[in-house]
This record gives structure tokens, sequence and C-alpha cells, in this order.
């Protein structure tokens, strides 16, 4: 039988071998501060339980996954790939976990081949060619992007990068990338440039005033308010995002104090960054 750690580095093999498109004893190294000779044996011992799955490549200096790879200790959901370089879903010790459940959201289809090339685009620094479509343009439109991080928005993951043919840094859905996108060259746009990345934007919320002063107080105790008030700290491109995730609706002036809950104080600060206001 597997330790739980063999188990768990056997998952981070395939893992990063198919979304990234390549494995090495480094990888291993880096993640779980093991000896090399431990890598290569955990790697070796993959390879035994599906032999089909990898093969070394010299020139890469590293194994790739191969046409007929089976999936057997990942879901092939891009979602916990996202995840895990994120931290978000971090590896823990079953032995001493509580129960849980979680609803069950919909999965979003992305291909290996997308991600690989966009994770090579970003720690690289290169431009991409990419067919998107979107519901304002549902057919396909080729443009070149520049990405430079994965974004998680709640529900679901995004890639912040410019976008030569919007001539602005914009935010892209990952399964609405079509094909497999193209690895240009290296280029100086980076997310230095990103004025909405790099801009920290303080989001003010209240209790809704139309709820009474003892709903008001359930509120503010569920949030731990501070007179009040509730302060959250975001990436200005990002403000649009937090707003959805907190549920609060700046338009809609007929929905129930109930639903809503909340408000959002400090309008007028935020509203240049939401994506309605943007040209």
């Amino acid at each position: 039988m597997l330790s739980i750690n063999q188990d768990k580095r056997l998952w981070f093999i395939e893992l990063i071998a198919w979304w990234e498109g390549r494995i090495a004893s480094s990888h291993l190294i880096r993640q779980f501060g093991i000896s090399r000779t431990q890598a290569q044996n955990d790697i070796t011992y993959y390879q035994s339980l599906l032999p089909n799955n990898l093969q070394y490549h010299a020139s890469h200096k590293g194994f790739l996954p191969q046409q007929g790879f089976v999936q057997a200790y990942i879901s092939g959901d891009v979602v916990e790939y996202l995840n895990w370089i994120s931290h978000q879903d971090a590896i823990t010790d079953v032995s001493t976990a509580l129960p849980y459940t979680t609803l069950a959201l919909p999965k979003r289809q992305v291909s290996a081949d997308i991600i690989r090339v966009l994770v090579s685009a970003i720690r690289q620094q290169r431009r991409v060619e990419v067919d998107y479509v979107s519901v304002t343009n549902p057919d396909r439109q080729g443009r070149i992007i520049v990405p430079h991080h994965f974004v998680s928005t709640g529900l679901r993951w995004h890639l912040r990068a410019f976008c030569e043919k919007s001539q602005q840094y914009r935010d892209f859905v990952l399964s609405r990338f079509r094909g497999v996108p193209d690895l240009l060259n290296k280029t100086t746009i980076s997310a230095k440039q990103d004025t909405g990345w790099h801009t920290q934007l303080a989001l003010t919320f209240t209790p809704d005033p139309r709820l009474s002063p003892a709903q008001q107080d359930v509120i503010a105790h569920d949030y731990q308010m501070q007179h009040g008030q509730l302060t959250l700290q975001t990436r200005a491109c990002l403000a649009q995002y937090l707003l959805q995730e907190m549920q609060v609706n700046i338009r809609d002036i007929n929905i129930s104090p109930e639903a809503q809950q909340l408000v959002l104080s400090n309008i007028d600060t935020v509203k240049p960054w939401l994506f309605e206001e943007k040209s």
C-alpha cells in the first residue's frame, strides 16, 4: 500500500506532466523537499504503474506526456491545477481532516494544450496568438495577447493579459479560448505596465440601510465589521469580481434588502474601475 506522501507525489507528477507538458525530478525536489534519488524513484514508480503515460526526452530534460495519456490520479479539470498554483487547494494530511462537503459546481472545459502554452508564455514573457469567443462575439476572433496572471473570480478562472487588438489589459475567460494557441516571440510588455493590476483599491461595505437596526447588527456581526463598516482591499481591475462575489449590485435598486444585505458606500471611488464604466 502506498504511503500518503508517496500518493501525493504521484498525483503531483501527473498534475504537472498533464497541465504543463513536462515533469522532471527538479519539480518534485522543489515541491516536497526530497532528494534527487527519491524524486527519480517516484517518477520511475509512476512509469511502472502507467507505462504509456510518460516518455523521457533528453532535449527537454524531462518526461513528456504521451498521446494515450491516462489520468489515474488527477480529475482532468483545469481548476484542480489552477487551485494548486494558487495554493487554494493545499494537499493536507487526510488523517486529521474533518468531514465536509462542497457544492457541485459546473466544470469549465479547458484543454491542456491551451494551458501548457499559456503557462509557458507567462513564465517566459512571450506573446501568444489565440482564438477567443465571447457572448458579444460568439464567432472565433484571432488576437495576440501577452498573459501575466491567472485569476480566480470565485466561480470561474480568467487570464489577465495585454491584448494587442484593443491595446488594453483585459481579462479572458479560460474556457472561451479555442484551438491551440501559438507561442510567439518574447516581449517587453509585462504586468509592470498594467495600471489596473498594480492599483490597490479599497471597497467599503455597510449593511443595507433599508434593513432594521437588528438586521443590520446581524450583518455587521457576520462580517466582523468595525464601526459598521467592512473594508476590503483588492487590485483595481478585480473590483467588479469582488462586488459579484459579495453579491452587491450597485445598479438594480429594486433588489430586496434581505437579498442584497450589503451596499457599497464608496461607490464614486470604485465606479471608474468597473467594466460597464470602461470604454
